[in-house]
């Protein structure tokens, strides 16, 4: 199950394996094998940044796209721009340091798809345009785009580039999920999709031409079916701390809930229903998960095959008490 994002000239697998867990040295054998159980199940596209890891997971899927010679068959997301510390790192030459950098550490000569890790939103918009522009003139990214940008701000960078006749943002990366965020998981600048307070935001997903690259689609493993109101002590002292943070809410017990008793009437585990859902949304979603096993692989996969009418999906997110 594929589909496309404006801009980039290959099908990009629905699912995206997100890559925060891979590493060179000793950890380069079990990458590789985790890497070739994912693109072998059928998954082409995957997600970097170099905050992973200060690059080591960039540097890992190098070696591994080295070593298999497949990267003609393979979707690289990368992003920049990450601040550090206080520091916001949002500036033209930042740009071009960073991609650049993430260009030696994967060891290919053009990102297809490079985002802006996040934003600082006292920086105009027609400069960071300007520079992207010049790095795809440059053939060092195919298309470009923000992670954790809002949308009325990728509406200004867009329209700055129409009116110059430049490419705009091809893609968006925001949290969204079943689960809606009640915290952010790390720091004021997170931007989510989700909950009933953001649907003028998914309306304007629905009618805009942007790949959606959904973070966190299981919300940091609050939805991957292991957990209910009566293990609630199990999640919060096995899962990382801004998961019990973001997502322990009474709402979204009751959509866990809700999940749990349709996964087990259609056959499927709440992880591939959370999954579906993400899938099923007007926009033009990819839902980007972190699966570090085989069967976390398959079982992620088992997601495109679920079939979710809206009545269902507005049941789920508690918009409605019947389905």
């Amino acid at each position: 199950n594929y589909g496309n994002i404006p801009q980039i000239g290959k099908r990009i697998s629905r699912i995206v394996q997100g890559c925060t867990m891979l590493g060179d040295g000793d950890r380069q054998t079990w990458s590789n094998d985790l890497l070739d159980e994912v693109f072998e199940a059928g998954i082409n596209t995957f997600d970097h940044a170099w905050a992973y890891g200060d690059g080591q997971c960039e540097r890992a899927f190098g070696n591994w796209l080295n070593e298999r010679d497949v990267r003609e068959d393979i979707v690289v997301v990368g992003k920049g721009c990450h601040p550090i510390g206080d520091l916001n790192r949002m500036s033209p030459e930042v740009i071009e340091s960073d991609i650049n950098d993430s260009l030696e550490r994967l060891g290919v000569q053009s990102i297809d798809l490079w985002l802006f890790h996040r934003d600082d939103p006292a920086v105009p918009v027609g400069p960071l345009i300007d520079t992207l522009n010049r790095m795809v003139d440059a053939g060092k990214i195919q298309a470009f785009g923000g992670s954790n940008w809002t949308h009325t701000r990728i509406q200004e960078a867009n329209d700055f580039a129409a009116g110059r006749g430049l490419r705009g943002f091809a893609a968006s990366s925001p949290h969204f999920s079943l689960a809606e965020q009640v915290a952010s998981p790390w720091g004021d600048d997170c931007i989510t999709i989700s909950g009933p307070g953001n649907a003028d935001v998914r309306a304007w997903y629905a009618g805009v031409d942007l790949g959606v690259l959904c973070w966190s689609s299981l919300a940091g493993g609050f939805l991957s079916g292991r957990f209910s109101r009566a293990n609630r002590d199990e999640m919060a002292a096995s899962l990382p701390d801004y998961t019990v943070r973001s997502y322990d809410s009474e709402d979204n017990w009751c959509r866990l809930e809700r999940a749990s008793e349709l996964a087990a009437e259609i056959g499927v585990t709440v992880a591939q229903l959370a999954i579906a859902y993400v899938l099923h949304q007007p926009m033009s979603t990819f839902a980007v998960v972190r699966a570090s096993s085989t069967v976390s692989i398959r079982s992620n996969l088992g997601a495109l095959d679920v079939r979710l009418s809206q009545r269902e999906l507005d049941w789920l997110d508690l918009r409605n008490d019947s389905r």
